[in-house]
Formats: C-alpha cells, sequence, structure tokens
C-alpha cells in the first residue's frame, strides 16, 4: 500500500495554495515512489501500458487526509464484472499501469474528489478519465450522466471509441458532440435530445447542446476535460468551460471534476485557481515527459529539397521496419508541396490539415488507421489524440512554433508529437529536420528545456550513419 502525501482542507481551499503547491510540485517528484506490481497477473498476458517506463516518478497530493491504496490489480477498484470484462477481454490489460494504479482509486473512490492529473501520452490516463465516467453511470437511466470535453474533434473521437470498447459488456452508449459533416447536417432544432448516458465532445458543440435544451445536465455527476493545455490555448475555451461547469451546478449541483494536462503553462494553472477549488493532485516529473524510450535524432541539412532527399533516400529506403510514418508540417503549403514530391517518387501518401472539411478529414483519417495508405503528412492538427499502433516513425518537417512566434518553440506540441511514435512502449522514432539558424535554436531550446539532449545524425549525407541511427531505433535490422 502506498500513502499519499496529505495536505489540510485548509491548504486546499484556498486558491493560492493550490497554485503554489502545482509549482512545487512539479519541482519536487520524489514523495510517492511506485513500485511496480509482483507477477500477480501480468505472467504471459498481455503487456502493461507504461511497463517501458518503471522509472517514471509520480507525486500524489491527497486533499483533506484522505488516504487512498494504490491499486496492484482492477479486481482491486471493485469494478462492475461487466468492466473488468471489457477491461481484460476486449482491451486485453492485464493490470493496471504506474499512473492508473495511483490515480484510479482516488477517482473511483467516495466521496470521489476532483482531480487534477499532468499525464503525458502513453501512460493510460484515457483508460483513468473513462473508466471514472463508466463506473459512475447508471446503465439503466437513459439520460446523460458524465461529460468529456476534448480540444478536437479526432481527440473526441478516439475517446469514444476506447470507451465504447471498454463498456462493451455494459450495455452503456454514448453520443458525439462534435460539429458534423455538411452532409450530415441537421438544425439543432430538429435533432432529438440526447439519451446517451455519456457524451464526449468539443466545448463549442456543447455549449450550443445545452443552450437549445438538447443535453440535459442534471444527472451529470462527472465532468472531464481532457488536454486541458490545449484547450485553454484558445481563447474561447475558458469562458465555454465556466459555462458548461455553472450549467451543471445549477441544475445538478457539485459533480466531480476530472483535468489531465501533459503540461502546465500560466493558463493551465489560472483555470485550476478559478475553476477547481479542492481536489487530489498527480504530477509526473518534467524530465519523464520527454518519452526516453522514443529515439530522437536531429539532422541537419542545407535545404528544403535535402529535407525530401533525407526522408525519401535515407529513412524510407533503410527503414526495413519502418511500420507507417506520420510527417508534421507547419503549414498547408507545405502539406502540398510535401504531399506532391512524395507521390512522384511513387509514395502512396495522404495529407490532412485544417481546411479539409470533417469528411474529408475523416476519410483520410480512416484510410491511414486501415492501412491503405502508409505516409500521413500533417499539420498539428494530429499532434495530440490520434492514436495508432502501426507507427514507428515520425518526422519534423518543420519544427513545431507557437502561434505569432519566429523562434520560441510550443513545447506541448513537440511533446504530443513525440508520443505519436512507439506508442506504449513500442519501438519508435523521431527526426527533427533541422534547416538553417531558427531550427539551431528551437532545437537547442527544447532540449533545454527537457533537459534532453537529441541525438545528432553526422552527415544528412551519408548513408552509413543513416544505418547507424535507424538500428539504433530498431527500425533496421
Amino acid at each position: 500500500m502506498a500513502e499519499l502525501e496529505k495536505k489540510s482542507p485548509a491548504d486546499v481551499d484556498d486558491p493560492k495554495a493550490i497554485e503554489t503547491a502545482v509549482d512545487e510540485n512539479q519541482k519536487k517528484m520524489e514523495a510517492l515512489s511506485l513500485l511496480a506490481p509482483e507477477d500477480g497477473g501480468g505472467g504471459d498476458g498481455p503487456p502493461l501500458l507504461d511497463d517501458y517506463d518503471d522509472d517514471s516518478q509520480i507525486q500524489a497530493v491527497a486533499s483533506g487526509g484522505t488516504v487512498y491504496e494504490s491499486a496492484t490489480t482492477f479486481e482491486d477498484l471493485k469494478l462492475t464484472p461487466e468492466l473488468l470484462k471489457g477491461l481484460h477481454d476486449e482491451m486485453g490489460f492485464s493490470r493496471p499501469s504506474k499512473i492508473q494504479a495511483v490515480t484510479l482509486p482516488m477517482i473511483l473512490t467516495p466521496p470521489y474528489k476532483n482531480l487534477v492529473a499532468q499525464a503525458h501520452n502513453g501512460s493510460g490516463k484515457t483508460t483513468c478519465f473513462v473508466l471514472g465516467m463508466l463506473n459512475r453511470v447508471d446503465p439503466s437511466r437513459r439520460i446523460p450522466q458524465a461529460i468529456c470535453i476534448c480540444p478536437t474533434r479526432e481527440l473526441a473521437q478516439q475517446n469514444k471509441s476506447v470507451l465504447m470498447r471498454m463498456s462493451k459488456f455494459t450495455g452503456i452508449t454514448c453520443a458525439s458532440a462534435i460539429s458534423p459533416a455538411l452532409k450530415d447536417y441537421m438544425p439543432i432544432s430538429k435533432m432529438a435530445p440526447v439519451t446517451d448516458q455519456v457524451v464526449i465532445g468539443t466545448s463549442g458543440t456543447l455549449i450550443k447542446w445545452i443552450t437549445n435544451k438538447k443535453l440535459a445536465t442534471r444527472d451529470i455527476k462527472i465532468l472531464v476535460f481532457d488536454e486541458a493545455d490545449h484547450m485553454l490555448a484558445e481563447e474561447n475555451f475558458m469562458s465555454d468551460s465556466k459555462r458548461i461547469m455553472r450549467d451543471i451546478q445549477s441544475s445538478a449541483g457539485d459533480c466531480q471534476l476530472l483535468l489531465f494536462s501533459a503540461t502546465f503553462n500560466e493558463k493551465v494553472k489560472d483555470f485550476i485557481t478559478k475553476v477547481i477549488k479542492e481536489g487530489n493532485q498527480i504530477f509526473v516529473k518534467k524530465e519523464d515527459l520527454t518519452l526516453d524510450k522514443v529515439k530522437q535524432y536531429k539532422v541537419r541539412v542545407p535545404d528544403e529539397i535535402a529535407k525530401i532527399e533525407v526522408i525519401r533516400d535515407k529513412i524510407f529506403e533503410f527503414g526495413q521496419k519502418v511500420g507507417q510514418v506520420i510527417i508534421f508540417v507547419r503549414t498547408k503549403i507545405s502539406t502540398k508541396n510535401l504531399h506532391n514530391a512524395l507521390t512522384k517518387e511513387d509514395y502512396v501518401c495522404s495529407s490532412i490539415q485544417g481546411s479539409l472539411d470533417h469528411a474529408e478529414r475523416e476519410k483520410v483519417l480512416q484510410e491511414f488507421k486501415d492501412g491503405y495508405t502508409k505516409v500521413l503528412i500533417s499539420t498539428d492538427l494530429l499532434a495530440r489524440g490520434f492514436d495508432q499502433s502501426q507507427v514507428n516513425l515520425v518526422i519534423n518537417y518543420d519544427m513545431p512554433i507557437k502561434y505569432n512566434s519566429r523562434d520560441e518553440p510550443d513545447y506541448e506540441v513537440y511533446l504530443h508529437i513525440i508520443g505519436r511514435a512507439g506508442r506504449f512502449g513500442r519501438k519508435g522514432a523521431v527526426f527533427n529536420l533541422l534547416c538553417g539558424e531558427t531550427d539551431d535554436i528551437l532545437m537547442t531550446k527544447i532540449e533545454n528545456y527537457f533537459q534532453h539532449k537529441v541525438q545528432e545524425v553526422p552527415s544528412w549525407e551519408s548513408e552509413e550513419n543513416f544505418e547507424t541511427v535507424l538500428k539504433d531505433a530498431g527500425l533496421l535490422e
């Protein structure tokens, strides 16, 4: 059993105390060290989600003197037989990952306190909040009881997909609150009231449904904010979220709030102090957010043409074990140009960017998921919330930068891009193509921020150099 650090109720009620705790806990991660459970459930079964990350340091702060016991098995959580069957048979999970072992008792134990959690891609965070929602829902009641707010329609669809698999044997249903494709458009006035127990979607669509009385909130028991750092970058999200919460509080009273974020910037901390007045906290040490098990490389090239040559003649040519590839670019024009260049070389590519309508985007993604295309070129639209187990190579054709900036990296986007390769401990590699002084500055800032030196490929023209790093990454025998 692991006892979590306690804070007095007075501490947690004070917004300044919470903000201080957020800062302190990001710097001090030594309070809780969880050992992997003994071989009581893993054995030869499916792998744990984060067995590859046994050195992660997780800081847990429990509010109000509550003591929780970390879960070594899903059975410890007193879940229904239907949920356990979904976890084991449908999802293939043997026992909780490290972050799940700490977080799930906090979410599932009465009196169902709020939770602020820092969790990176591949840590098993989606299972945490999906189980939290499913555990609180009464399948016999055909009324919304849980809401999950996501930054993008793609992430909302991904989360719904996980929930539907996990709830396969429960009879629980889920509605997608995302803007429809043009061909599926229906005026809200003609829309039937939502009767699904769980609703997952974007804040704008959720507001429309609530405002037009199509989404009843009087029975909402749990509200989830997924990838809050990305959502809070949007101007309207703070106000939309407060409106949704006010509506729930006025009609249903207080509900359990779960907030998940890969990083805690000033906007996230401000949101926490204003919205989540009391709750438990989970933090992962910043150095662990580099996802060290994914090999990262930087390649200096003289020009844009050399970038294409590196992708085509070095990485693709020698990468015998390359599964599917995502190439991230900065602009729609770069997406088009790179797509045309690779297509001319007979590579079957897909490309996706924000100006495509919803139907086109979904078609492109489905073709990639089904394996019809091996290479997907994307803006940072897919940096978050896109899981594809066959992706083991990611290329940053352009380095991610903050909006309206030239040489300030978007650290959160970089972190999520890294998370696209080698999901859940599988071997993977990321190549950062650097062209000029600005890219060098961006890469150096990223290395300093994450305190992680990225290995350099000595020469972009050397076949031997690429053979060496591809072997090192497990993409070449």
